[in-house]
Formats: C-alpha cells, sequence, structure tokens
C-alpha cells in the first residue's frame, strides 16, 4: 500500500486518498482550498447542528472564552455549566434532576456504561455487566462504546478487547418488520 503523494502527518482514516483540505465553513456548507463548497450533511457523527459562522453563536463562544475559556469539572463549577444544569434538568422528565458534562458522544456513553456498572456494583448486584444494545446503532469510537455499537463489521477486529453485549434488532420495521408479524411480534424478536 502506497500512501498519497501528498506529504502529511495527519493519521487520515483512509491511507490512500488525502481528503479536500476545509478552509472555511459558511452557514451549512464547507469550503475547501479549490473554493468548492459542500453541503455539510455530516457535522462529525452527525451531531454539530449549528452551521458554520453563525454571529449569534460566534459572538456567545466569545463572551465566554473572554470570560473563562476552562475550568476543570473536578474541581470548579461555572455560572454557564449551572445555568445549562437548570435548563436541562426543567426540561427533562420527571425524576431527572442532576445532568453529567462530558465533551461529546463517546465519551458521553463511555459513562453512562460506567455509571450503569457502578450502580450494580453499589446495589450488591456486580454480576450484573451485560449489555443489550440495537443493531445498526453507532455510540461512539472507543473500545466500551465500540461493543455496544451496533455494526458488526466496525466490531469484528476488536472483538477480543470488547465488553460483552448483545445486539438486538434495530427499532426499525419499515424495512426490518417481516410481512407476517405484527408490531408487536418485530418487537419482541
Amino acid at each position: 500500500m502506497s500512501l498519497p503523494a501528498v506529504a502529511t502527518h495527519v493519521f487520515h482514516r483512509h491511507l490512500r486518498t488525502m481528503p479536500p483540505r476545509a478552509v472555511s465553513g459558511e452557514g451549512v456548507y464547507l469550503v475547501d482550498a479549490q473554493g468548492r463548497r459542500y453541503l455539510d450533511a455530516c457535522g462529525g457523527a452527525a451531531v454539530s447542528c449549528l452551521g458554520h459562522g453563525h454571529p449569534e453563536v460566534l459572538a456567545a463562544m466569545h463572551r465566554q472564552i473572554d470570560q473563562l475559556a476552562y475550568a476543570h469539572t473536578s474541581f470548579f463549577t461555572t455560572e454557564v455549566a449551572e445555568a445549562l444544569a437548570d435548563q436541562l434538568v426543567r426540561t427533562a422528565p420527571p425524576g431527572m434532576s442532576h445532568v453529567y458534562f462530558v465533551s461529546g458522544g463517546s465519551e458521553a456513553m463511555e459513562a453512562a456504561m460506567k455509571l450503569a456498572r457502578q450502580y450494580f456494583v453499589e446495589t450488591g448486584e456486580p454480576e450484573r455487566r451485560h449489555f443489550i444494545a440495537r443493531k445498526q446503532s453507532y455510540h461512539g469510537n472507543t473500545l466500551g462504546v465500540l461493543a455496544v455499537g451496533g455494526n458488526a463489521w466496525r466490531r469484528a477486529p476488536f472483538a477480543p478487547l470488547l465488553v460483552e453485549a448483545t445486539h438486538v434488532s434495530p427499532c426499525y420495521p419499515y424495512r426490518e418488520q417481516r410481512g407476517d408479524e405484527t408490531p408487536e411480534q418485530y418487537g419482541l424478536r
């Protein structure tokens, strides 16, 4: 296998081709070094929905960075963290009284898995360690969440390293429900 002719120190996901170099973003578009515009229909792992260069978002980011860029949550809380937590709890289902902030989806999933494990350890059921997840799901890029991810081809190379998980049918009867099944039967298989 030969690497692309263009030198790079970035370990790209595809070693045989060099991706276009994005140089700017405008709303829902990314712009490459040749001025070509791409509809940014991905936004990372499909979770970035604010667009590029939105004036109100940029102004809010600058206000916060000018005041305080970072304070480690193990040692400090901040006004903005408390305000966001209050808003999330106000709009959450009944019984939700706290939030846990992390930097992204993979970390959130890992934290949820650890929280589930810790719950059963603390309640005297340490043998409960099996996760159930949906086929065709994607939860992130770490070994823990890869285990509960639903794409078998992504898991296969790392199978010896993964925690035990069972994968059930996706919640997608349009493609997955058999013609002779009722919705209830589909949900139970």
